[in-house]
This record gives structure tokens, C-alpha cells and sequence, in this order.
């Protein structure tokens, strides 16, 4: 493992932590610097923010931040799309799917200013 991996993985998790969606630094450096797929980059993404989200959630549930009611109420349609996305990823080009992840950061961005 070397350094760049290690801070890219650090500010991935500090910033999903934060609510900010680190997984697209995480994302970006597999693609850019490790020279991953696409696909092979947003599968470990996913894998990478299991333990992470469930330190936040636990977290933030005992400072008493959030309420587990409305966490089951956004997460139960989340894993439904989770799985339906896992199945329409087949079908999607790797080179389409870079571009959404693209526009999408595009936008993000500029709703953020």
C-alpha cells in the first residue's frame, strides 16, 4: 500500500463521515491513479463504505443526530435501487457510466456554490 492509496482512502472516509459522499475520491483515484474500470472502482467503492457508513450511522445515532425511524425510512428504497442498479450495471458501457459518474460530480459541484 503506499501513501497516495492511504490518503485517498483517509479523505474518502473522513469525508463520507461528513455527509460530503468521499466515495468519489475514492472513486477518482482508483480510476485515475490505479487505472481501474469503472465498474471495478465503484464495486470496491461500495464495498469501502459499508464500514464506514456503519461507524457514522452508529455515531451519529448516539449523539442523537439522526433518528433510526427515518434512517429505515430512506434506507429500505435505497437497497431496492441498490439491487436494481447492480442489474442494470450490466447493460451499461463502461464509457457511458464514466461520463454519468462525470456529470454528475459536474452537478453536484455547481448545486453546492
Amino acid at each position: 500500500m503506499n501513501l497516495y492509496m492511504i490518503l485517498s482512502s483517509f479523505t474518502a472516509g473522513l469525508l463520507g463521515a461528513m455527509g460530503f459522499g468521499g466515495g468519489s475520491v475514492l472513486i477518482i483515484y482508483l480510476v485515475t491513479f490505479l487505472e481501474y474500470s469503472q465498474k471495478r472502482a465503484q464495486g470496491i467503492n461500495l464495498i469501502f463504505f459499508i464500514p464506514c457508513a456503519l461507524v457514522s450511522v452508529i455515531t451519529y445515532a448516539k449523539s442523537h443526530l439522526i433518528s433510526l425511524k427515518q434512517t429505515l425510512s430512506v434506507t429500505v428504497p435505497a437497497i431496492f435501487g441498490a439491487i436494481i442498479g447492480f442489474f442494470v450495471l450490466d447493460y451499461v458501457p463502461t464509457e457511458v457510466l464514466s461520463k454519468v459518474f462525470g456529470l454528475f460530480l459536474l452537478c453536484l459541484g455547481t448545486v453546492q456554490l
